[in-house]
């Protein structure tokens, strides 16, 4: 049901790197394909200046729909870590007063994977009181905290808020926003129309996600609760009035090995 009470507040997810991560821990840090509510909530949070153990109630309840305009490629980044006192790292293992004992045999050098979607574009809709909504609209447009796209080392490019729409379903406001993709990738749709991927926050789903968080509070971690999503595809116009079946004009190649990376 929508309501007059009730809004949409549209979020443009861009940047050269992002990266969505779930409960990935210690030396191996993956990224989802799409955003995950832990990392929107967690843009959101950082807008309005919330220190990480302030509470996340009212923002629990916003629903999130996600449409992938652009999906990027993966990348793996190879990170080493060392003390520069030169001793040796940290072990998993406490001692009786509970303090970290050095690795043994003595280990200087730590590794981990990190990984990140390239070039991506996503469309984020957020559903819930209209109030909450303008409040966050203003903040992102006007952060306290710089923001960033699951990793503070992945700021976004260009303007993240696209306003607020009137109250409607998901499925709805993710079909009343303009493709996003870069100018690159619409110039490469064929047809009128494009298809695109698509998740919705929906009680009456069929897949679990587990990304809702209780705290980013770094002391006591963080733990995520379920929601159940549906996803589904949206059809959108591509802007591009050549049909799917004509061929490219004279003089350009047909195929062009950008397609394959998602640009």
């Amino acid at each position: 049901m929508t309501g007059t009470d009730h809004a949409v507040l549209i979020l443009r997810l861009a940047a050269p790197l992002q990266s969505w991560g779930g409960p990935s821990r210690y030396n191996r840090r993956e990224t989802r394909s799409q955003p995950t509510k832990s990392g929107v909530l967690g843009l959101l949070a950082a807008a309005e200046g919330r220190t990480r153990g302030t509470s996340l109630t009212d923002l629990l309840g916003l629903h999130l729909g996600v449409r992938v305009d652009q999906p990027g490629t993966l990348l793996r980044d190879y990170h080493t870590s060392s003390d520069y006192r030169g001793v040796p790292l940290l072990s998993a293992k406490t001692n009786a007063k509970g303090q970290q004992t050095r690795t043994a045999p003595a280990k200087y050098t730590g590794v981990t994977q990190r990984f990140y979607l390239q070039d991506a574009v996503f469309v984020a809709v957020l559903r819930g009181p209209k109030a909450l909504l303008q409040s966050l609209d203003e903040a992102v447009r006007n952060p306290v905290f710089p923001l960033s796209l699951g990793r503070r080392s992945c700021p976004p490019t260009g303007p993240v808020s696209l306003g607020l729409c009137a109250d409607a379903g998901l499925k709805e406001a993710l079909e009343g926003v303009p493709w996003q993709a870069s100018a690159h990738r619409r110039r490469q749709a064929q047809g009128a129309t494009v298809a695109l991927e698509a998740t919705i926050e929906d009680p009456a789903g069929d897949q679990l996600t587990v990304d809702v968080p209780d705290t980013y509070d770094l002391k006591t971690g963080t733990r995520f609760d379920r929601r159940t999503v549906r996803h589904l595809w949206v059809t959108l116009p591509s802007g591009n009035d050549r049909p799917a079946t004509e061929s490219a004009p004279a003089g350009q190649p047909d195929h062009d090995p950008f397609a394959l990376l998602g640009w």
